[in-house]
């Protein structure tokens, strides 16, 4: 990709769903192999993967293969099988999180640093660009100013990538064990358990309650949509959508919306262009705000905030729709905000109870019984619903009428193509030329005859050669350069134009090249530490004998490898609950009364059994939830783990 490319990339649960991105404006797609994945239920045959690199190529939109899990010794041998079979479907690069890796045989495929390399400094990410990683995915955590500098760190050849919007992992990536302690899946190897989305205790250390039942280690959703300029500007080129778990209507619809916003900027600044090929046109009008989500937040990109968590729910709360006026043995009656919305059957509704939980009210059939007034039959007996009485304030997380609307083809993806219509001294010739600058000509034989109406004859020539439907071209324009109006049958123009469509279509196939694999710098780029703990993440020799090249002297084995087995930080995260909930000793500083009363002193946290330890480094103004590996889970390792010097020999 060239420096003033932008480059939207979207998630992929599967090949058809890669399609549709395609379809609705990603320069890029990114999906899971069959294996390795960090999304363990998001594998795909690589016969479907080569089925969406078809697609995607026919726009010159690049095909990532995700294999960012931590290997351990005995998958390196089929990891690389699977990345070989990957590079032979077409696919353009790999997105990598374990360095062992790179000590193997693997195909020339470009690589990329997956945002589980925990990428947060100058000093890391030019590491990995002098190791051959052509696009590095940052760290979500960093503000403008930090992505600004790893800009200025490494060369302009090399990508920065920064996920825009979807679901935010509260810890740094990669960086996160919890799941693995108390249930044995490791988030490093595609199989978290989600311990953040639950609801926790929060108290201090004399025992006293300072949260009651929140989810203090939910996020709101990342949407970046007001930033993009901004972020352009701090060097980013490569704009991820996050979701490889979504459905076809969230990424539908969440890339048609990037896809107009980065339009549009283009528009704006004729220095920038589009990393792909093509426009794109939608059926609908894209909304965000539509599809599942926590509420949003921007996150760290302008600066810490106190608004970033989703504490009461980690459920879509929705969007207001009405309030409830009155209530029946087997209905609920709402009267909308707006006169004019429509309810449907199937819709789904919520609302918070007196102790703000969300409560759903899903709805079977919906009858209009006024203006702005409908009567709901939900699917539920009206004595489940806890606290729902008039004046209960609603909102709607699922419309079905939308959902329908997606259903549908929604996106039309097209390349601009002129047509120039010619002649020759046996017949005729038509050229296409594509916005890419690639051509193709045709010819046939035909005899000449003078057109007798010369104005009609010229239209239905036009109209004829403007036929594109469903090919992947729009006609940008039509040129006619005959030496007189001549008579030419439909039957003639059609085949000259499938003809030519197919050859053009032919010639983009040959042209198209995949980005290279970046070459290692000699001598070996020195990792910027020598010694790295079970942080690091390393699962395998090949991974160790990596650092070791790089000029790591001690290297510890992973977490998954159960070394650790003491109290230890299980995430790192640049969330601080004491911020969030107003105990910072920073806020505090300057407030008359309040000054020097606030220490940063640990927190707890607790879910039924489980107790985890909040604790707070604020000069890096990081937390740690420390915890410990349960005795169960150590038991049921079943993997020969062997690594594992401590030290180098």
């Amino acid at each position: 990709m060239l420096p003033h490319q932008l480059e939207l990339l979207a998630p992929a649960r599967d090949a058809d769903i890669g399609i549709e991105a395609v379809n609705h404006g990603a320069d890029a797609v990114y999906i899971g192999g069959p294996s390795f994945g960090a999304r363990a239920a998001a594998a795909n045959d690589v016969s479907d993967i080569a089925r969406l690199v078809t697609h995607a190529h026919r726009f010159n939109a690049r095909v990532f293969a995700t294999l960012n899990t931590i290997l351990s010794d005995d998958e390196l041998e089929p990891a690389r099988r699977q990345i070989w079979q990957l590079f032979d479907a077409g696919v353009d690069a790999l997105i990598l999180q374990d360095m062992g890796l790179l000590e193997l045989d693997l195909p020339p495929i470009q690589l990329h640093a997956s945002t589980q390399c925990d990428i947060r400094t100058p000093e890391k990410a030019r590491f990995l660009q002098d190791v051959g990683f052509s696009q590095v995915v940052l760290a979500r955590e960093l503000d403008l100013q930090q992505i600004a500098a790893i800009r200025a760190a490494t060369r302009p050849e090399t990508t920065l990538e920064f996920f825009v919007h979807g679901a935010l992992c509260v810890a740094y990536s990669g960086q996160c064990y919890i799941s693995h302690a108390h249930t044995g899946r490791s988030a490093n190897r595609g199989d978290c358990s989600q311990a953040c989305r639950l609801p926790y205790q929060v108290t201090d250390l004399e025992g006293r309650v300072v949260a009651h039942d929140k989810h203090v280690l939910s996020m709101k959703d990342n949407n970046q949509s007001g930033n993009l300029d901004a972020m352009v500007d701090a060097g980013i080129r490569s704009f991820k959508i996050e979701g490889r778990y979504k459905d076809m209507g969230y990424v539908k619809n969440t890339t048609a919306h990037y896809r107009k916003l980065f339009d549009d900027l283009i528009e704006r600044r004729s220095e920038f262009a589009r990393a792909s090929s093509g426009r794109t046109t939608f059926s609908f009008t894209p909304d965000p705000n539509q599809n599942f989500n926590r509420e949003f937040t921007d996150y760290f990109v302008g600066g810490r905030r106190d608004d970033i968590g989703a504490f009461d729910t980690p459920k879509n709360p929705g969007l207001p729709v009405g309030y409830v006026t009155r209530l029946g043995d087997r209905w609920v009656e709402l009267e909308t905000d707006d006169p004019a919305t429509v309810l449907n059957n199937g819709d789904g509704l919520c609302y918070y109870t007196l102790q703000k939980e969300l409560a759903g009210l899903a709805i079977n059939r919906a009858e209009k019984v006024g203006v702005g007034v409908w009567r709901m039959f939900p699917k539920d007996r009206m004595t489940s619903f806890k606290d729902l009485r008039a004046g209960t304030l609603v909102n709607r997380n699922r419309d079905m009428n939308w959902m329908r609307l997606l259903d549908k083809a929604s996106g039309e993806r097209r390349i601009g193509v002129w047509l120039r219509l010619g002649e020759t001294a046996a017949g005729f010739t038509l050229t296409l030329t594509d916005e890419d600058g690639h051509t193709a000509n045709v010819a046939a034989a035909h005899s000449k005859e003078p057109a007798k109406d010369t104005a009609r004859g010229e239209a239905t020539l036009r109209e004829h050669l403007g036929k594109l439907g469903t090919t992947p071209f729009a006609a940008m324009g039509i040129s006619l350069d005959l030496t007189q109006p001549w008579f030419i049958p439909a039957s003639l123009i059609n085949g000259l134009r499938r003809d030519a469509v197919t050859a053009l279509e032919a010639e983009r196939a040959a042209a198209y090249r995949r980005p290279p694999r970046a070459p290692a710098v000699e001598p070996p780029a020195v990792y910027p530490e020598d010694t790295l703990s079970y942080l690091a993440n390393v699962y395998n020799r090949k991974a160790r004998d990596f650092y070791a090249k790089h000029g790591v002297k001690i290297v510890a084995a992973a977490y998954e490898s159960h070394e650790e087995t003491g109290d230890v930080s299980l995430m790192i995260t640049k969330h601080c609950v004491r911020y969030s909930l107003s105990l910072c000793p920073k806020q505090a500083k300057g407030v008359a009364g309040v000054q020097g009363t606030v220490r940063a002193a640990p927190l707890t946290l607790i879910n039924g059994s489980e107790k985890l330890t909040l604790r707070f480094d604020c000069k890096a103004c990081e937390m740690h939830v420390v915890g410990k590996l349960k005795p169960a889970v150590a038991r049921a390792d079943a993997s020969p783990l062997t690594f594992y010097y401590k030290a180098r020999r």
